[in-house]
Formats: C-alpha cells, structure tokens, sequence
C-alpha cells in the first residue's frame, strides 16, 4: 500500500483499508488492489464497512481530524456521500469519538463531542434500500468519485464535491444519493438536583402514565435536604474523603456512552401501529459513563420535523452501582451488564427478565466484558 495502513474492515469480497494518505479497496480472491482513494491531508484512522449486497458497500471513516465520512463503493469505485459533522464555522466543529452500525446495516450511531467535554449520541436511518436502486437506476453515479491512480495530484474537499456533481463524470441529478436521516439526538443524563415543585400534585402532572420508571427528575426532595444529607455523610466519613480529594483528579472528563441495537423483544414493546421486522433493530440501549441507568429508546418513532434533542427513554434500568461496561450476544438474544461493584447481570432479552447475577469477590474493577 501506498503510505501506513492504520486499519482495515472486510465487507464482502473486498478488503477496505485505511491509510495516512486515503483509502484503498482490495478483492480477497487475488489481494490485488481494486481501487484507491486519496484526500490531501487526510488521514483513515478508523473505518467500518458493510455489504449492502448488489456489489454495493456503506463505509464510515474517520479521519485524524474526527470528521466522520461515509462513502458507497459500487463496481469498484468510492463515492462520497456525505461529511456527515462538517460545518463551516470551524469553532463550532465536533469530532467523532465512536461510530457503531447495526448488524444489517439499517441503522448508525455516532458518538460526537464537542467545545467544553460536551457529548451526544446521534442515531441515523441509513436509505440502504434507496441507495440499491439509485445505483441500478443511475449506473454512472458511482463515477462521481471513481477510483483515480496514485500519480495523480491532490486535490481538496471542496473539488471532490465538484466532482460529484461534475457533468464530465456523471450528471448533477445522477451524482445525487440518498442522505442519512437523523433520527434521535441523545445526550447525557442531567445531574439530579434540588426540587422545583411546589406540592405532590405538581410533580404527577409530569409523571406519564406510570407504567415505567424514569429518570428520577420528578422528586420532592428539596436542596437543602440534599446540602444536609452531605454534610451528615461528610461528618461521618471524613478521613475517608480527605484522603481521596488529595488523588482526585480535578480535570473534567468527556462522557463517554456504551450503546448498542436491540432487535425486536420484550424489554422493548412497540406501539401496535409501528410495523418491526424480526431482523431489523427497534431500539438502542445507551449507558454514560458514572451513570446507574441503561436507558432504551425506540427507533422507530414516526419522523418529525425537528429531531427531539432531549427525548425520554422509553425504558429505564436503574442498577445498584454505576455501570462499568456492558456487552451483546453476537445472536443479540442476550445482554452482559457488569456494574462498578464487581456485579454481572446476564438477560434475556427476548424473554425480557435476568438470567443470572453474580457476584465477584474479590475486589475489581471490569472494564471490559465478552461472550465466548
């Protein structure tokens, strides 16, 4: 390869590689290259792929700037969808720290951060269905940003858009695919502070139908209920704390969130009129860093116009101690969730009830957990 391979992903009949100076497509029959692309200072240092079938591949990469781009591969050629975090105002540029899509590709979540530590997830519908027969329809889209040898020179961002929409390659209608809908916007977990409400009635207004336990923002406990609370705690602990405010780091730390795609279940119950597929997820489980909560959120909701930046969980699992980490079955049937006290939690979630809870022992952290 041309420049240092940083990683790779296997989708198909071809192997997807990312470089310091771009991409490259290889076919696993021969190992032979198939096709390169290259961008000026651009440099792969993640990359996820998945084979849509028809010859047709989705594949996210992220560069050393945490710019997130998605490209179709089609009969051997790269073509740029879309950047999908780039804005014009640099200052107000997020990076991309994780990006995980769903086993059949229908759907992709990335973990953004931006100025101050801030985090959000963003879940996206990914129009595979419409990207196949766009390409069948239009044969020479995918000529918009065909493969180019390695002697050729550099060119920048904005000439690959002019590319794409370029009449010598392809015509400005054909060169046009399908964008990913953003489906939810989630962020991180507000701290739980002092109640506002003035009496109980007040507090049930904002509770739903009660059928499921929140967040644990509809309180009637005051602040200086808590401010007394932690000084009582204070008091009686105190050497305890001294010693660990002298080690603590005083640095803040960037949320961080553990998600992943449910497929259709009993932890997660669909309204009548939404349609699911057996294959196809209908939820995502997300869990920050410091948090007790593994929240579930829908994915089918009906779209709106504008995105609910700050939408309830549809399901809330509250645990005895913070999450450390938490993994899914490879057939997606089951869920690890290991808790900062050394405690494992194996569900079903098809069933929708645990399996098994055990206890480690000895003193540990987890931070990592795997099925076999």
């Amino acid at each position: 390869v041309t420049g240092r391979a940083n990683c790779l992903a296997v989708s198909g009949n071809y192997i997807f590689v990312g470089l310091s100076v771009g991409l490259a497509a290889f076919k696993m029959s021969d190992c032979k290259e198939a096709c390169a692309w290259d961008e000026a200072e651009m440099e792969i240092c993640a990359i996820h792929a998945w084979d849509l079938g028809n010859e047709c591949h989705v594949l996210f990469a992220v560069d050393e700037m945490g710019l997130l781009w998605i490209f179709r591969f089609h009969k051997e050629s790269f073509l740029l969808i879309k950047i999908l975090n780039e804005v014009e105002d640099i200052s107000k540029r997020s990076t991309c720290v994780e990006v995980v899509l769903s086993l059949a590709g229908d759907y992709a979540g990335v973990l953004l951060q931006g100025k101050q530590h801030k985090a959000w997830l963003e879940i996206c519908r990914l129009p595979k269905d419409s990207w196949l027969k766009e390409m069948e329809k239009n044969p020479g889209a995918a000529a918009g940003l065909a493969c180019r040898e390695r002697s050729s020179s550099w060119i920048s961002v904005a000439d690959i858009f002019l590319l794409q929409e370029s009449p010598v390659s392809a015509n400005k209608a054909d060169a046009k695919l399908s964008l990913p809908g953003l489906l939810l916007k989630v962020k991180p977990p507000k701290p739980v502070t002092g109640s506002s409400f003035k009496s109980p009635l007040d507090a049930l207004k904002e509770v739903d139908d009660g059928s499921t336990l929140g967040l644990g923002y509809n309180h009637l406990i005051k602040d200086f209920q808590w401010e007394l609370q932690e000084a009582i705690f204070r008091s009686t602990y105190w050497k305890y704390l001294e010693a660990e405010d002298k080690t603590e780091s005083k640095e803040e730390i960037p949320r961080r969130a553990t998600f992943d795609f449910l497929l259709p279940s009993w932890i997660l119950q669909v309204g009548p009129e939404m349609k699911v597929q057996p294959d196809v997820p209908a939820g995502i489980s997300v869990h920050w860093d410091g948090s007790h909560n593994l929240c579930l959120y829908l994915l089918n909701h009906p779209l709106k116009d504008k995105v609910d930046s700050d939408p309830k969980p549809e399901v809330v699992w509250p645990c005895a101690a913070p999450i450390a980490c938490l993994t899914v079955s490879s057939c997606s049937r089951y869920l690890a969730l290991a808790c900062e006290d050394a405690t494992v939690t194996i569900w079903d979630k098809h069933l929708g009830y645990p399996l098994c809870v055990t206890a480690i022992l000895e003193e540990c952290l987890i931070r990592s957990i795997h099925f076999l």
